[in-house]
């Protein structure tokens, strides 16, 4: 199959266009960190072009960071205005082409007082007014090239790795659940292929989540562990979701499991960041 990557450039993003090619399909990428002229914040022919070639969109690109990059920006209006310009014009060229597509929502599209939270449910409204498939990920980690946009994940091994420490934002009590790239990737192809996707329900919760809950600290000091560092907590208490805690619909563990532990995943990230 023919994919184009919304978001190509992104950790989830760079992960997939490599997995997809891995495994024979063909990737058109399209991020504007690769160049201005893939700014989904403006309509253009060469996004037209892309999705015409495709034969399924990944539509992953948003504006979009870890904890401290949503608690910086996603109340002011550049955070708000990027996203739901890149949405306008994705969702009018996938209603004009007609392609097939996922959204990459999150979890959190339903915590009303994040912004973050608001714009990825306004962006499944859109998709279902298209007939597209929503998928909600959980926490996916890999390796990240953006130190401003990193995830607890990457944030805690850099910190590891550049101060013989893990600093925390938090004290770590606030649980959630990971996933690897890779898991995530094979969830993504597999809801991609024909079959599936023409006959997987429009109203399922497609939870893309290992399952498994693990708090803040915990990661923090698997992380210590794994690199031999101290784990420095913080004072304060989550402020990005305020430890609102979500059960995942198991749905879609009738089609995909998850296959990497954390720890495994973990020192994978590990050891691609030392190779770097």
């Amino acid at each position: 199959m023919k994919y184009l990557v919304l978001g190509s450039a992104g950790q989830i993003g760079g992960h997939l266009s490599s997995f997809l090619r891995a495994r024979g399909d063909t990737v058109l990428e399209y991020d504007l960190a690769t160049s201005a002229a893939e700014d989904l914040r403006r309509p253009s022919p060469l996004l037209l072009e892309r999705m015409q070639a495709a034969d399924f969109v990944m539509f992953l690109a948003f504006d979009v960071g870890g904890a401290r990059y949503l608690k910086t920006y996603q109340h002011t209006y550049e955070f708000v205005s990027n996203n739901v310009k890149l949405m306008d014009t994705t969702f009018d060229a996938l209603k004009l082409t007609g392609k097939p597509f996922i959204f990459a929502s999150s979890q959190m599209s339903n915590m009303a007082y994040s912004s973050y939270g608001i714009l990825k449910a306004l962006g499944e409204y859109y998709t279902r007014s298209l007939n597209g498939l929503i998928v909600k990920f959980w926490n996916v980690y890999g390796v990240e090239h953006d130190p401003e946009k990193s995830h607890a994940i990457t944030d805690f091994i850099h910190k590891a790795q550049t101060k013989g420490r893990v600093e925390m934002m938090t004290d770590g009590k606030e649980s959630r659940q990971f996933l690897y790239a890779d898991d995530c990737c094979k969830a993504l192809r597999l809801l991609a292929q024909p079959a599936t996707y023409a006959t997987i329900p429009r109203d399922a919760n497609l939870h893309i989540t290992n399952f498994e809950w693990a708090t803040i600290l915990e990661v923090a000091q698997l992380v210590g562990e794994l690199l031999h560092v101290p784990v420095v907590p913080g004072q304060s208490a989550d402020v990005v979701q305020k430890d609102l805690r979500n059960e995942p619909d198991p749905f879609l563990q009738k089609y995909w499991q998850p296959e990497t532990s954390l720890r495994a995943g973990i020192a994978s990230v590990i050891k691609a960041m030392t190779a770097k």
